[in-house]
């Protein structure tokens, strides 16, 4: 399979993404650069912002809205095109591009567009540091290759629409994976209502330059939990007798929510991420807040978890005369690839010289929101796949120096651009 003529170019995009990271629902200048990428290509329909999602379905938006304001500034500042950054309002970004070619298959890939919340690495060593396009500010960072993923989605736009084909091909950059905020939305959004076959990428987890996963059918499916306890104030040392500590509450949920008893049927997880509580050492703290979350192998190994994490916050609090009070924030099922496109994936990297490693299936060790998205197009009697291209990268998901090795770019392109020529010419029956 031939290599695309904008490699090159497909790097320095991936680079110029790096440099602006934007987390879950303040990708504005991430939109509005991969538009003008969309749009130089030539598409036949294009939705931008609310008409790529249904907004009213967003989940795991920031609390404060001045964060919108803060970070559109920001991205017009950094030179986002205004006539675009306006389209997208508060947070509602996101797009979908739509090859249209007459009757046939219809087949979407979807890639994610959002950055973390955390400071990049500054050492020397770090490849963004070296080239020289480290993040511009400290507050977020691609820290999970979703700018290599969005420049992926670019380059197979980019190639299919310079080829011949009969069918429909759509591809879908989704805005706010990170934390399962945007996938519901998209897929509630319309556009894979008529979706024939979904393919969704991640480069990397764990995989080396070279080796591509067809198909994974092992999510774990999650809940995400935020929660308060409300005790009462008092004089630690004078009347403690008289306090209701918050702080005790929640330092006894979580010994007890690491202790509810795994699950014979697979994988169960919880953990606690994030407290806060108190204001001096010398006051019974009267409020204490944290925020967690459950998952599972599936989805009814996920709720076991729920249900006795909820039974363990609220005990904690009674034990301890607290009030209780929590939230679900977003969450997200699992979901299972289909052989059938399995095989189309797998028979397409076998193509590509550079990959010298096909495995049919696997895990993934954590959660993923398009798992909403494959199960909206498999419940039409669609099929999807989850694909994860291999890359190279120094240090793990979500680290200060996570990177990725940017030849598996071209690798991303080719597989993804095969697997969907090849649903095209020749789609299952």
């Amino acid at each position: 399979m031939a290599e695309t003529a904008s490699t090159e170019r497909l790097i320095a995009l991936r680079r110029e993404l790096h440099q602006h990271p934007e987390p879950a629902w303040r990708e504005f200048w991430t939109t509005a650069r991969l538009v003008e990428e969309i749009r130089d290509i030539g598409v036949d329909e294009l939705y931008v912002g609310p008409e790529a999602i249904d907004a009213d379905e967003r989940r795991a938006l920031p609390a404060d809205a001045e964060e919108f304001v803060r970070w559109r500034d920001r991205a017009l500042a950094a030179g986002a095109d205004e006539t675009i950054v306006q389209q997208l309002g508060d947070g509602q970004t996101g797009i979908v591009a739509v090859l249209n070619r007459g009757p046939g298959p219809v087949v979407a890939l979807r890639v994610d567009i959002d950055a973390l919340p955390r400071r990049e690495s500054s050492d020397p060593e770090h490849t963004p540091v070296r080239e020289g396009f480290r993040a511009k500010h400290d507050d977020a960072m691609h820290a999970c290759g979703h700018d290599a993923h969005a420049t992926v989605g670019i380059g197979v736009l980019e190639r299919l629409a310079a080829s011949d084909f009969s069918g429909t091909v759509k591809l879908l950059f989704q805005p706010a994976e990170e934390g399962a905020g945007g996938g519901y939305p998209l897929a509630e959004s319309g556009h894979l209502d008529d979706v024939t076959h979904l393919l969704a990428l991640h480069l990397g987890l764990g995989h080396p330059t070279g080796e591509v996963v067809a198909g994974i059918d092992e999510f774990l499916a999650v809940t995400h939990i935020e929660g308060t306890y409300t005790g009462a104030g008092a004089h630690a040392g004078g009347h403690p007798e008289q306090g209701r500590n918050a702080i005790q509450a929640l330092a006894t949920a979580i010994q007890n929510l690491y202790a509810i008893p795994r699950h014979g049927d697979g994988a169960t997880r919880v953990n606690v991420g994030q407290i806060e509580g108190g204001t001096s050492g010398n006051i019974i703290a009267d409020e204490a807040t944290f925020v967690g979350e459950v998952r599972g192998a599936t989805t009814p190994l996920r709720d076991y978890m729920l249900d006795r994490a909820v039974r363990v916050l609220e005990n904690a609090g009674e034990m301890h005369e607290c009030e209780c009070e929590l939230s679900f924030g977003p969450d997200a099922p699992s979901a299972v690839s289909d052989p059938a496109l399995i095989d189309r994936v797998a028979a397409a990297a076998e193509s590509v010289p550079a990959v010298d490693s096909v495995l049919e299936s696997g895990g993934l060790d954590g959660s993923e929101d398009a798992t909403f998205l494959m199960r909206k197009v498999q419940d039409r009697g669609g099929l999807a796949s989850y694909v994860i291209v291999g890359t190279d990268h120094p240090s793990g998901h979500h680290s200060a120096t996570f990177d990725v090795d940017e030849d598996s770019i071209e690798i991303a392109v080719n597989v993804l651009t095969g697997t969907i020529e090849d649903v095209l010419a020749d789609p299952p029956a």
